[in-house]
């Protein structure tokens, strides 16, 4: 469920990506952090090495330490050096691969979590922008390199300066607290960056999906043709360079306070440096320690104040940048699911929807109010309507797509917000307005509805006939798309198809969105007709704005401004002289008219 109330703090999203990382790693991410924490001390190791190999070559000019000794010290050295990089190159491709086998199963985790949100939500702009959020989160390993870094802030950062403050502590206790407080502002001004880019990540989603949107009707396949033949290429590249440069506007100001920052960072480190320098020369002026070690912390100084201002700089700047879109992730991921008990159903009984009100998320308006209807087992109604009258809301209530706020809706005998989804999709079939031009064969766009018979192409040619999809030149293994070296087809061809892969799923209940928008008025009757056979004893909702097709149905619903206004069939209507007549009479001039 949504955790309304739970506040997705900076501690709790960090453990929370860690234990995802190391749980999709499946032991990977160990072998990987414990290749770290190796990486990590053979740094400590390298400062001793080097320590004794100057004290015996000061020792060996002065002749109290043989060429042997340095030289056996010489190796030593050399032997912890290759060491140092093999760790470092077996850590690297430890983490490229643990990294990109993650991508695929974080993605595949988000969408098989959408397939589980009611699917209301997609009607949702703010439910879209945390989609797109999650997806590039996810896509540019952004969740994956957070995971492992906060992983390795312990394993390898932690481990280093650890090590090496004890060993400095020995050396002179101001030390460390020097390299300590010389990062203590840095710290905080990442996490002021936090809430930086938070509110930027909130801010760009919406104009990310913009921009977007006025590339693809610029330059996709399915629009460039419109877009030119009706001049609107300028205008939508005037969209689209605005949205971009409001977008890369709102960047680049965050980015401005966010390098001022890291400026003063630096100069903070950079200060730090230098009195520790101060301290370990005066440690060896005063004799505390000797030349070899001077050397040795002299020469990993440098590599500790850039190790540190590379956690903070870069590790927990990345960091800050990409914590607004984890916590969209997690948002998302953890939005209640479309649940419920698995039963088969007897569409025998029907369809009852009684007192159905319901509102989209992020909306006041009631789309369906106070909606009462029953469909029998083998009627066929008609849903007839203006745009905006509910018609497509009420249908996905109907088949159990939507979920009321309020009231009841019975599909064969269950209550659809206590029945799992599954279970009423089981046998239900649809063929609407807005298909889909899938880019696969013929045979895979009609049998993509019934995977099973995916190979059963007698049955698919069949289903296909008897849509009057008789067209000679293409068969069964012909690509639909141009993109792909194969054909298109016409908008009357593609729908024909699309109806043939909703009746080529087993189904008892079949939904008939728009089916024949594509088709000429003289062909309409035919298809209907072929609509009555293929769907006799079953259950069958219509929705369609053209009142010639609800004759079809045993009875017609009118709906108006979200309400059922009337239900009855042709005749009974056009007698009432309400709604429906009013629609009829206006749509029968336009028909006379056309004809004329």
């Amino acid at each position: 469920m949504i955790r309304k109330r739970y506040k997705y703090g900076l501690v709790y999203l960090v453990f929370r990506s860690v234990l995802q990382y190391i749980k999709a790693s499946k032991g990977w991410a160990v072998l990987e952090h414990g290749v770290t924490v190796l990486s990590s001390l053979s740094w400590i190791v390298g400062i001793l090495v080097t320590q004794q190999l100057f004290d015996l070559i000061t020792e060996a000019s002065m002749g109290y330490a043989s060429y042997l000794q340095v030289g056996i010290a010489l190796g030593a050295m050399a032997a912890v050096t290759i060491g140092q990089q093999v760790l470092r190159g077996i850590d690297q491709y430890l983490l490229g691969y643990v990294s990109y086998k993650n991508v695929g199963k974080f993605m595949s985790k988000l969408m098989l979590k959408l397939s589980r949100v009611s699917a209301k939500h997609f009607e949702d702009p703010n439910f879209l922008d945390n989609i797109d959020k999650s997806k590039r989160c996810i896509e540019y390993e952004a969740l994956g390199s957070f995971s492992t870094n906060c992983l390795r802030v312990f394993t390898y950062y932690g481990v280093f300066f650890v090590s090496v403050s004890i060993y400095f502590f020995g050396l002179s206790p101001l030390l460390p607290l020097v390299i300590f407080l010389s990062f203590v502002p840095a710290i905080l001004g990442q996490l002021v960056q936090v809430k930086v880019f938070t509110g930027l990540e909130n801010e760009s989603a919406p104009l990310r999906r913009q921009y977007t949107y006025y590339k693809k009707a610029i330059s996709s396949q399915l629009s460039f043709k419109e877009t030119r033949i009706l001049g609107a290429f300028g205008f939508f590249r005037n969209l689209f360079s605005n949205t971009l440069l409001l977008l890369t506007t709102k960047t680049w100001k965050v980015e401005r306070k966010a390098a001022i920052i890291r400026l003063i960072l630096g100069l903070v480190s950079f200060i730090g440096f230098g009195v520790s320098t101060l301290i370990l020369f005066n440690s060896t002026m005063s004799g505390e320690i000797s030349i070899g070690t001077f050397v040795a912390i002299f020469g990993v100084l440098s590599q500790i104040f850039s190790m540190a201002e590379e956690l903070v700089s870069t590790q927990f700047s990345q960091g800050s940048e990409t914590i607004g879109k984890i916590e969209k992730y997690y948002r998302l991921m953890d939005m209640e699911e479309v649940d419920g008990e698995e039963a088969v159903i007897n569409f025998s009984k029907g369809i009852v929807a009684k007192d159905v009100d319901f509102a989209y998320p992020g909306t006041n308006k009631i789309a369906v109010q106070d909606a009462t209807i029953t469909i029998s087992e083998g009627e066929t109604i008609a849903i007839v309507g203006e745009n905006g009258a509910g018609k497509s809301t009420l249908v996905r209530l109907l088949v159990g797509l939507y979920r009321p706020d309020n009231g009841t809706v019975e599909i064969g005998g269950l209550n659809s917000s206590n029945t799992h989804p599954s279970s009423i999709f089981r046998e239900t079939s649809g063929v609407f307005q807005h298909f889909l031009c899938y880019k696969m064969t013929l045979a895979e766009n009609v049998a993509i509805s019934n995977t099973k018979e995916i190979q059963n192409h007698d049955n698919i040619q069949r289903v296909l006939q008897d849509c009057d999809f008789d067209d000679g030149s293409i068969t069964l293994d012909t690509m639909l798309s141009t993109e792909f070296g194969g054909i298109d087809l016409s908008g009357g061809q593609w729908q024909r198809i699309a109806i043939a892969r909703g009746l080529y799923k087993t189904n008892s209940l079949i939904v008939l969105d728009e089916p024949t928008a594509a088709i000429d008025p003289i062909k309409e009757e035919r298809v209907y007709s072929q609509f009555r056979r293929l769907s006799k004893d079953k259950c069958t909702i219509l929705v369609t704005h053209r009142l010639a097709s609800a004759k079809f149905a045993n009875r017609i619903v009118v709906m108006d401004k979200g309400k059922i206004v009337d239900v009855g069939c042709h005749d009974e209507l056009i007698k009432r002289k309400g709604k429906y007549a009013t629609m009829w009479e206006a749509q029968s001039t336009w028909y006379v008219n056309r004809d004329n």
